[in-house]
């Protein structure tokens, strides 16, 4: 089947869910919650995409079955519930763990296993399994913004599927015999780009939609575990999961060093976690007075589209190789700072960006006018004044 949405030529991973988000938006083929940006779209009849599985031999076999806990994977959850599967769902942004266990009342009827299979259900009828528990995954069912019949798939930026498959992998809860499956409406399934694949991104062997069954045949290995040299000190903080992983691995002998621990210095790379508050001023946790910024130069990006989040932006630069030491987000007056170690890294850093846009919107990028960071962070980051002066951008400021 021809894909519906055309891709050009350079497209990134932003672009991509960004068109699926407009095509299914403008075409009104999303359910609540709309609008669907920044979101695992949640499509009508994902029902019925849902169904499908019941019909797979994988499925019928499985025992223990995990699924996202996204709004259009209800329909399998209700079935893995339905056939007495043991059903794991991931905890929220896994700050409390990895998975919570669905565990509905003796003689559930009907309506208590659907309510079971919401985000209320999962809520109320489910408790936590720790890493000592004896888990054994045979199927996994992930959300998706965009895949490929190639088995190519692109969630909504976060990372947490990749980062849950990695996690199952270093507790030995999945093997290479786990099938993951998504299920998608069939504007989804596009024609990927290969070379927009990294090693940490998880694939799919099946994808199911309101139409057909797609086995895609994939033969690009899966995560085979977490890739500590990508996690930050800052990530550790907020999932305390990776922190009892990272000891258990440092006992077996592997290499558990984070990606800021290698070099004092921190790395251009080291952006902050996702936040949804987007208008406020927001900088990385990393030390601003570190060794090494005295000759650190600031980008100005101008003319970001209202709806924008941060996380959105972040993406961005890491797909063009632009992350900065810093970056200082004005969401409500449509702009961001970014500071880089010096001003050669700066300049590569204007022309890897050149001509970026959001939603079809041209960013305006450009060195900050006064981009050089002689005083230390608290001076930059904490004093409103000294803030004003120093992001001062033509007649912009960074607080009104």
């Amino acid at each position: 089947m021809e894909p519906v949405i055309k891709l050009r030529a350079g497209c990134t991973k932003w672009d991509i869910r960004q068109k699926v988000w407009d095509y299914i938006e403008d075409n009104n083929l999303a359910d609540f919650p709309r609008p669907v940006h920044h979101r695992i779209p949640n499509f009508k009849a994902s029902h019925r995409a849902s169904q499908r599985v019941t019909s797979l031999e994988f499925f019928v076999k499985a025992r223990e079955i995990k699924v996202d806990p996204d709004k259009p994977l209800e329909g399998v959850r209700l079935s893995a519930l339905q056939a007495n599967k043991t059903l794991l769902v991931p905890t929220p942004r896994l700050r409390t763990g990895l998975f919570n266990q669905i565990t509905p009342p003796p003689g559930a009827s009907k309506e208590i296993l659907r309510i079971c299979s919401t985000s209320q259900g999962v809520k109320d009828f489910s408790i936590p399994l720790g890493l000592d528990s004896a888990v054994q995954v045979d199927l996994v069912v992930v959300g998706s913004v965009a895949v490929s019949e190639k088995g190519w798939r692109i969630g909504k930026g976060e990372g947490f599927a990749d980062m849950e498959y990695a996690m199952m992998k270093a507790m030995g809860a999945v093997t290479e015999q786990t099938v993951v499956i998504t299920v998608v409406h069939d504007c989804q399934v596009l024609d990927i780009p290969v070379e927009l694949m990294d090693d940490h991104d998880l694939t799919v062997d099946y994808i199911l939609t309101p139409t057909r069954v797609i086995k895609t045949n994939c033969t690009r290995p899966k995560p085979q575990g977490i890739i500590w040299s990508k996690i930050s000190r800052e990530m550790m903080s907020k999932i305390p999961i990776l922190r009892s992983l990272q000891q258990i691995e440092r006992r077996a002998g592997k290499d558990v060093t984070l990606k800021n621990e290698e070099n004092p210095t921190p790395s251009p790379t080291c952006m902050s976690a996702r936040t949804d508050h987007t208008n406020h001023m927001l900088t990385t946790k990393s030390n601003p007075g570190a060794a090494g910024l005295e000759d650190s130069t600031t980008v100005y990006i101008g003319n970001i589209p209202p709806t924008t989040r941060v996380s959105e932006l972040k993406n961005l630069l890491r797909e063009r190789k632009a992350s900065p030491v810093h970056l200082t987000w004005q969401g409500a007056q449509h702009r961001a700072f970014l500071v880089y170690t010096d001003p050669h890294q700066a300049q590569l850093v204007l022309s890897s960006l050149e001509g970026l846009s959001i939603g079809g919107q041209v960013l305006r990028i450009e060195l900050a006018r006064s981009h050089r960071n002689n005083v230390n962070g608290h001076q930059v980051y904490g004093d409103k004044k000294k803030r004003s002066d120093y992001f001062k951008h033509g007649s912009e400021t960074t607080e009104k």
